[in-house]
């Protein structure tokens, strides 16, 4: 009779923890100071979108025009679209929250890697919206008795009672927003059925194939080596061991081709992206159509009206549109005309990372030449430029520069491989910083006189 084998009451009976759990808490609260700061970036731009969002309720509660306090609350879309843009940067640049191998063996596969990607965002938008309540509750008076005077009591509210759930209401549009467009920026994306054919890599003579495998010489006479993996996949077992009297193993005349001469593996290089993004076009088209509508309305004397904002947005919108593709043609031509190794390696950085340095530097371009024409239009003696203003403009200027910083910090990481393969090659580093600052100018010189135009060709007609 076996014996009664009562585990002992420190032992688990049931499923064993999941280690993925603690190791996914590990993996966010264990990042390096750098992206603690960048969320705590996010965090503060959440902070102060809260607090815009709180100031538009205040001169809701306060003034019984409900135009004025829908046309207030709309403006805090700027500073959220730029908040939610700035965390979208901070997960992607996040390097504890990657796929890699051998953590899908514990539960972190991409989706969960996804998940805990978003679930750091609301936290910090959390952290930032809890502020923003306390910092509005301490400057109302309803913490501490002693309420801002002036011309804060107009959105403040200080004689009112706040309406909790409309403040919460409120505060829960920056995490939602910003953990949902993390969500599905970061999502696992399968490869798309019949999205084109791979490019013919041409080999020796007369002979292409799909993949780029290069193939020694006379490997196109083997058996079956013509047929390519669907017809050795039919062979059948009496084959193999004729193979095997030939003194070659079964399969090894599908993997001689990938051998050079000597026997060593051949090395193919990576392909050199030359075509440029697809909204160069279309953004030069839309930065026309808003020039042209602000030119329209300073001829109808409508500058001040919805027309002229409408311009003015679709001008900002056409020069995001055009960052990458600029950034493309800045890479073509710092290759151009007999180029060395310096100009060639920061040529190639930038048509490479066209897409993911040029679209939040579009982005900048936009927000400067807006603010510019927006100040140029302004007059000093307007009260209504208060401190929401001024907080909201440095809001968005401030996530702008900040996605673009975590951009270049994204692209450094991504070729992290290439440059650790240079320095072991004997590139010196000061070479590398040099490709770097050639880089850094070469998009100065083309996008700030751009900046400087569109804004100077924004503000000539509202302003006439």
């Amino acid at each position: 009779m076996r014996a009664d084998r009562t585990p002992p009451p420190g032992l688990r009976t049931g499923r064993v923890g999941r280690p993925g759990g603690v190791l996914a808490l590990r993996l966010s609260l264990g990042a390096r100071p750098a992206v603690q700061v960048r969320r705590l970036l996010v965090a503060g731009a959440s902070a102060g979108t809260g607090f815009l969002l709180l100031s538009a309720l205040g001169h809701a509660l306060s003034h019984p025009d409900p135009a004025a306090s829908v046309l207030r609350l709309a403006w805090c879309t700027a500073p959220l679209a730029a908040t939610v843009y700035l965390a979208v940067a901070v997960a992607r640049a996040d390097p504890a929250t990657r796929p890699r191998p051998g953590l899908s063996a514990v539960g972190l596969g991409p989706v969960r890697l996804m998940a805990i990607s978003a679930a750091t965002t609301a936290v910090s938008c959390l952290l930032g919206s809890a502020l923003a309540l306390l910092v509005f509750l301490q400057v109302r008076g309803d913490l501490t008795g002693m309420s801002l005077g002036g011309g804060a009591q107009e959105f403040l509210a200080a004689g009112r009672p706040l309406p909790l759930p409309a403040a919460l209401t409120l505060l829960a549009l920056v995490p939602l927003s910003a953990s949902g467009a993390v969500a599905v920026t970061l999502r696992p994306r399968e490869p798309v059925k019949g999205a084109g054919r791979a490019a013919r890599a041409y080999g020796r003579f007369g002979a292409y194939r799909r993949t780029p495998v290069r193939e020694s010489f006379g490997a196109y006479g083997r058996f079956g080596r013509q047929l390519g993996a669907a017809a050795r996949g039919r062979r059948t077992a009496a084959e193999a061991p004729a193979q095997e009297q030939d003194g070659a193993p079964a399969g090894a005349a599908g993997d001689a081709g990938a051998e050079a001469v000597d026997g060593s593996p051949a090395v193919v290089p990576p392909p050199v992206p030359t075509a440029a993004p697809s909204g160069l076009p279309w953004g030069v088209a839309v930065l026309a159509v808003g020039l042209a509508v602000e030119a329209l309305t300073s001829r109808t004397g409508s500058a001040d009206g919805p027309a002229a904002f409408l311009g003015l947005a679709l001008t900002s919108l056409g020069l995001a549109l055009v960052g990458p593709g600029l950034t493309h043609l800045c890479g073509r031509l710092l290759q151009a005309v007999r180029p060395g190794a310096l100009r060639l390696l920061a040529g190639r950085v930038l048509m490479t990372e066209a897409t993911r340095i040029g679209r939040p530097l579009g982005v900048v371009c936009a927000v400067v030449s807006a603010a510019y024409t927006m100040a140029s239009l302004h007059d000093p003696d307007d009260p209504s430029a208060g401190p929401l203003v001024v907080l909201g403009v440095l809001l968005v200027a401030g996530c702008t520069v900040a996605t673009l910083l975590t951009a270049a910090v994204e692209a450094k990481q991504a070729h992290a491989d290439t440059t650790a393969s240079l320095r072991r090659l004997g590139a010196p580093a000061g070479t590398l910083r040099r490709a770097a600052s050639l880089r850094a100018g070469a998009l100065l010189a083309l996008f700030g006189p751009l900046t400087v135009a569109v804004a100077e060709l924004s503000a000539w007609p509202l302003g006439g």
